[in-house]
């Protein structure tokens, strides 16, 4: 894909920034995920509204996904004139970015210090589908590397620090503090001085401990303290103090911040030198969950199973070469997969994406009973939204199905429990971290649109891994959805999404007769199937514009004017993509005929059956709208199709965007 070299050049321009132009690879993303593990690990460098370039790590602000300020700072020292590699600190100039390079689970700048040395800064999440143990942890890592750029041998000290931001959402909470050495790692361990357990503020953790670490190595010191000090302190000699200020406060008051530099010495023509971080949050209890039993239960973080908190740092930090050489065997599988998939503009959309889609999961339980939680981020923050959860699916079906098993699991555990009235599928659990349902049946109804994704879900666990006894175990609870189904599904409420809705429902009650095969309820298989091919007829019948060209579904039952994306029978799939050929914007398909807005998760499901044309469209104008975007935030499933622009500030950063595998999941 062509990069935006000129109207880059343009922005720096603009912003009074001096230097090259960076480059992007695959694309300049909207949002470059930098911590993104977990949701209250969840850190990218977006664009500002200060008029900067978005893309740019020298002299911006990481931030959390609500746009919240989370201080990441980085100055490099070489032979005694400090520069600017990350964050927006005063006192150095910025180092002139040369690249930005993502890949699933890697974000990389190459950066050109004074034209004397490279600067490498790799941040890491690893990524770890088939691993509870390791992908339990809510840890990230963070690497810089220097070498010479002009073939003499350069002093060399690298400084990074954090900020109390990242204890908490709540700037005017006083946080305390204190330094730790053991297993040969250095850590600032830092938390609210009133933790309050599930809860948050401005959608962060109001509890558990943060842990900023590096090697316990030669050249390594440290400090806390203000942030004007400790910064000042490597800006005019270099090397920090060993200070700790114990003087707690709030985020606010002097700004305490956590520093680490690395004498890295004489970095000449032999190679490069590094240095290594981490950073991460421990909590012990994850989620407060209603699920059997007659009051909330407070889960344990899954990590719990394996460590204690004092071993989990170390362990994290000493597991990078093994994370590494993981990481990289599934940045390849995703890599050609997804080139063999769709070509390389699949790829810019599919590795954006993995990182994005696990970090909105809190691994929660133990080993026997695993509970995988997913927050709803931006949209409104509620937890395990069955109807978030199915545009998820797809990476969920590629990478591992077992998590289909684990993030269902809390909804199922409610409902047969008897703690939800209604006969139908739950719309979710409540908000983030407190998963404790609705006792009075007064969720969202959404109930044929969630009775189908679950019905639909589940079979495909099912397919995936042979697991037949899990249908065994919850027929009844489908069963009862079922009977919803064959109630509504036929002709839902009269609503804008009328047929979408009712294709979904006649395809989950074919589902359930494949289910019934499965657990030996051969009669109800006959029934179920009967039904759905009787209900399809009729969908055919008045779900279909036949008077138009070319044909095409409908949204509403014999409303001809009307549209949207269907999951129907092949001949079908074949009259829609002709029909989206003609719909096209220059950013993508719209939705539906309210407007010009479009979901780049149900665009992939779309392209997923399509006609090969259909879906190469889909590709490259998604892959375009990434590269082209004016959005500055995570990632977002909701954009124009005309403008690139997206509605307010939401739908950004959502696990949604694991639907964009479902090329990959069909295979």
């Amino acid at each position: 894909m062509k990069l935006l070299q000129v109207a880059t050049a343009a922005l720096l321009a603009l912003a009074g920034r001096a230097g090259a132009v960076s480059t992007f690879e695959p694309a300049r993303p909207p949002a470059a995920p930098l911590a993104v593990r977990a949701p209250y690990l969840n850190v990218w460098l977006n664009g500002q509204t200060n008029g900067q370039p978005s893309g740019y790590l020298p002299g911006q602000w990481p931030r959390f996904w609500t746009q919240g300020i989370q201080a990441w700072q980085g100055f490099v020292r070489v032979d005694g004139q400090v520069y600017n590699w990350m964050g927006g600190a005063p006192g150095a100039s910025n180092v002139d970015q040369q690249s930005l390079k993502y890949t699933s689970t890697r974000t990389t700048f190459t950066m050109n210090v004074a034209g004397k040395v490279q600067l490498v800064a790799e941040f890491f999440s690893p990524v770890f589908p088939d691993d509870l143990r390791r992908q339990s942890i809510p840890f990230s890592y963070l690497s810089v590397s220097v070498a010479s750029l002009d073939g003499r041998s350069h002093q060399v000290q690298i400084y990074t620090d954090v900020s109390g931001e990242w204890a908490s959402g709540d700037n005017s909470q006083i946080i305390r503090w204190e330094h730790l050495a053991a297993g040969g790692v250095r850590s600032h361990k830092f938390y609210r001085q009133n933790q309050e357990v599930f809860n948050e503020a401005n959608d962060q953790a109001s509890w558990g401990n943060w842990y900023w670490s590096t090697g316990d190595v030669s050249g390594v010191t440290y400090q806390i303290g203000q942030d004007t000090v400790v910064r000042g302190q490597f800006l005019s000699s270099g090397t920090l103090t060993g200070a700790i200020d114990t003087s707690y406060r709030a985020v606010r008051d002097r700004w305490p911040v956590f520093a680490f530099a690395r004498d890295l010495g004489s970095v000449g023509t032999s190679g490069s030198a590094s240095t290594l971080f981490t950073i991460g949050v421990a909590q012990d209890d994850a989620i407060l969950f209603q699920g059997q039993g007659g009051s909330p239960q407070e889960i344990p973080s899954l990590w719990t199973n394996y460590f204690n908190e004092q071993d989990l740092v170390p362990f994290f930090y000493g597991d990078f070469a093994y994370a590494s050489q993981y990481a990289t065997s599934l940045d390849n599988r995703v890599a050609s997969d997804s080139i063999a998939a769709g070509g390389k503009d699949y790829l810019t959309i599919t590795s954006l994406a993995v990182r994005q889609a696990f970090g909105a999961l809190q691994y929660t339980g133990t080993e026997d009973n695993v509970r995988v939680f997913l927050k709803e981020i931006s949209s409104n923050s509620d937890i395990q939204t069955v109807d978030v959860i199915f545009p998820t699916w797809p990476i969920m079906l590629y990478l591992d199905p077992n998590l289909i098993k684990y993030t269902l699991s809390p909804l199922i555990e409610n409902q047969e429990s008897g703690h939800y009235p209604n006969k139908y599928a739950i719309h979710d659990l409540g908000r983030f971290p407190q998963a404790l349902g609705y006792p009075q049946g007064n969720d969202e109804a959404m109930p044929l649109e969630e009775c189908g994704n679950m019905i639909i879900m589940m079979l495909s666990y099912a397919q995936k891994t042979g697991d037949v006894d899990y249908l065994r175990q919850h027929w009844t609870l489908m069963a009862q959805w079922a009977e919803y189904l064959i109630e509504d599904a036929k002709i839902p409420a009269n609503q804008l999404n009328q047929t979408n809705l009712a294709i979904k429902g006649i395809i989950a009650l074919e589902a359930m007769s494949r289910i019934a095969q499965l657990t030996d309820h051969s009669a109800l298989s006959a029934n179920y199937s009967s039904i759905a091919h009787d209900y399809f007829d009729f969908w055919s019948l008045h779900g279909i514009n036949r008077a138009a060209v070319p044909n095409h579904s409908v949204l509403q039952y014999d409303a001809a004017a009307s549209y949207g994306l269907d999951f129907i029978p092949q001949s079908v799939y074949d009259m829609q993509s002709d029909f989206y050929q003609t719909k096209a914007n220059k950013y993508g398909v719209v939705l539906d005929t309210r407007g010009t807005l479009t979901k780049t998760d149900w665009e992939m499901f779309a392209a997923a059956v399509a006609k090969p044309d259909t879906k190469a469209m889909f590709i490259s104008l998604i892959a375009k709208w990434i590269n082209e975007t004016s959005t500055w935030r995570a990632f977002t499933d909701l954009y124009d199709t005309n403008t690139g622009g997206y509605p307010g500030n939401q739908f950004t950063a959502r696990p949604v965007v694991g639907g964009v595998f479902s090329l990959l999941a069909l295979k």
